[in-house]
């Protein structure tokens, strides 16, 4: 028989429990990131930005989600707006994207939304930061074993 095969599958073994866990502290720490550096940069206060495990509130703007469906590493990033009628999650996107000049079937002018980017300019930049950290935990996982 081989020796050392008992301590070899032992930490074989213990690898995926270590590798999610660094995966989820990272995944954490970049996402309150990103959130903390979008809210900065908002254009309006009704507008929030968050993250959640799982799926984004309806209607709301979201980063693709990490992970699959169904798997616990599944962290999304999202834009959504209140008005003082409850929630309009339109908003979110009318400010990030702009709208063009709008107007009513009589003609009268409602108004145009400027673009005021502040949700993709943000991930734009810190996405390799965050991939850098999740991958450089998840090493230090394997290598703590």
């Amino acid at each position: 028989m081989v020796q050392g095969l008992g301590e070899f599958n032992k930490r074989w073994g213990a690898i995926p429990k270590a590798v999610r866990l660094a995966a989820q502290t990272a995944l954490e720490k970049g996402a309150t990131e990103l959130v903390a550096d979008m809210n900065k940069t908002k254009p309006i206060q009704e507008i929030r930005v968050g993250w959640t495990w799982g799926e984004a509130p309806k209607g709301s703007i979201a980063l693709g989600s990490y992970g699959e469906p169904g798997q616990s590493l599944r962290i999304t990033i999202y834009a959504t707006a209140t008005t003082a009628d409850g929630a309009f999650p339109a908003v979110a996107r009318w400010f990030e994207f702009g709208t063009s000049e709008r107007r009513t079937k009589k003609g009268a002018y409602r108004g145009r939304i400027a673009a005021h980017p502040y949700f993709y300019p943000v991930y734009r930049a810190r996405k390799r930061r965050v991939k850098s950290r999740v991958t450089r935990e998840i090493n230090k996982a394997i290598k703590g074993i």
